[in-house]
């Protein structure tokens, strides 16, 4: 393909598809590429290619069947999903949660934005061919899945959160355990920063490029670590906070430049600042319910049900028909792994959502990632993709 550069020259450009079928680019991300040598002079994103249909499949089922299904959005912090979509409907009914169930779901919250960070470091940073930091955030995170399995009897896709509480209480010794893993991951990040702050090779290839401005990270509709990284003060726990974090002691994690070293640092820093919150939560942390006694979304006592009409009526509508929210919209955001999670909720007060409308921080990333490689080198495209965290399940949602 031939081209005239600005200086009126003829150059001839060479097609490529940087993806699907590459091992950075997961088989679902595909970014068609007009190269000039190593250079990427122009660039397209495509994306769908895991088309799941999660907003039409959670209109056929209740809106407890939907939990499951929000698992496997960003699978790398299920939970956080979770958390996310409960918060939405909770908020349609005006419930208001046991302190026990806040302080959990904030536990659980961060540590899975934790481990998420863990992963999006540890892949960007094998993408530039370090691959022993890899293994210094995966075996902390390999314990994080034990405690998982503990709560919830799952690793990856744990769906331990309810509407209106919790599937059950933690285990005795959950607290120990939290703060023993968090301790193993505060010594997994002091190694790593060890290996790359300094490292001539990082630096160089991850500082100044594909610099993306404050102006057009808010313009193409960035949140999350990503916006953070191009110096814009933007936290929902702290600007629109929700679960008590307005009560929590911790920095929000501003870059400067908004290069890939950023969004890496950013996410870096953004994990001792959880480590701090789950501290602070654990020593809140006390005994108590963790569900909440509004009959629309609890189910009745057990001893209530053997001996009362209604509470055998109540049990009996929640199993087989779910709670109704009341008619209306209602759109609910946390801050997620990525950045902003929201839910659009639809109810006609039926059993199950009339629609549900995700709104997920990868989607708004990925549709940039085209304009932020173009001038940049081929070498430099894959460790950028990377550095802004595409996970495939919320983006082809």
């Amino acid at each position: 393909m031939k081209v005239e550069n600005p200086a009126g020259d003829i150059v001839e450009l060479m097609t490529i598809n940087l993806g699907p079928s590459h091992p950075a680019t997961h088989g679902t991300l595909r970014a068609f590429c007009a190269l000039d040598g190593e250079t990427v002079s122009a660039a397209a994103c495509e994306m769908g290619y895991l088309h799941r249909g999660f907003e039409k499949m959670v209109e056929q089922g209740t809106y407890s069947m939907v939990l499951p299904y929000t698992d496997r959005l960003n699978y790398c912090s299920a939970m956080l999903n979770n958390i996310g979509f409960c918060k939405a409907v909770e908020t349609m009914f005006g419930i208001e949660l046991p302190e026990r169930c806040v302080r959990l779901r904030v536990i659980i919250g961060e540590l899975s934005r934790v481990i998420d960070h863990l992963v999006c470091i540890g892949a960007n940073l094998v993408d530039l061919g370090a691959m022993t930091n890899f293994w210094y955030f995966f075996n902390p995170r390999e314990s994080v899945y034990k405690i998982w399995e503990k709560i919830s009897g799952a690793r990856l896709t744990n769906t331990w959160t309810r509407i209106g509480g919790l599937y059950r209480d933690a285990y005795d010794g959950f607290s120990d355990d939290i703060r023993a893993v968090v301790t193993k991951i505060e010594h997994a990040i002091a190694e790593v920063r060890a290996l790359i702050e300094h490292n001539k090779i990082f630096l160089d290839r991850t500082k100044d490029v594909c610099v993306v401005s404050a102006e057009d990270a808010i313009s193409w509709g960035w949140t999350g670590p990503c916006l953070r990284a191009c110096g814009v003060d933007r936290d929902l726990r702290k600007d629109e906070p929700y679960y008590g974090y307005e009560t929590y002691d911790f920095d929000t994690v501003i870059g400067t430049t908004g290069d890939t070293y950023d969004r890496v640092m950013v996410r870096m820093l953004e994990m001792i600042e959880s480590i701090s919150i789950i501290r602070q939560a654990l020593d809140k942390l006390e005994d108590g319910p963790i569900n909440s006694t509004d009959a629309r979304v609890r189910l009745p006592n057990k001893q209530a049900v053997y001996h009362d009409m209604e509470a055998l009526i109540n049990q009996f509508k929640l199993i087989y028909e779910g709670v109704r929210p009341p008619p209306g919209e209602h759109y609910d955001a946390t801050e997620a792994a990525n950045g902003e999670l929201g839910f659009f909720v639809v109810s006609d007060g039926g059993t199950n959502p009339y629609k549900v409308k995700v709104r997920p921080p990868c989607f708004t990333q990925y549709a940039a990632f085209g304009e932020m490689i173009e001038g940049s080198l081929v070498a430099d495209a894959l460790p950028t993709l990377a550095s802004i965290n595409i996970i495939a399940g919320e983006l082809d949602r």
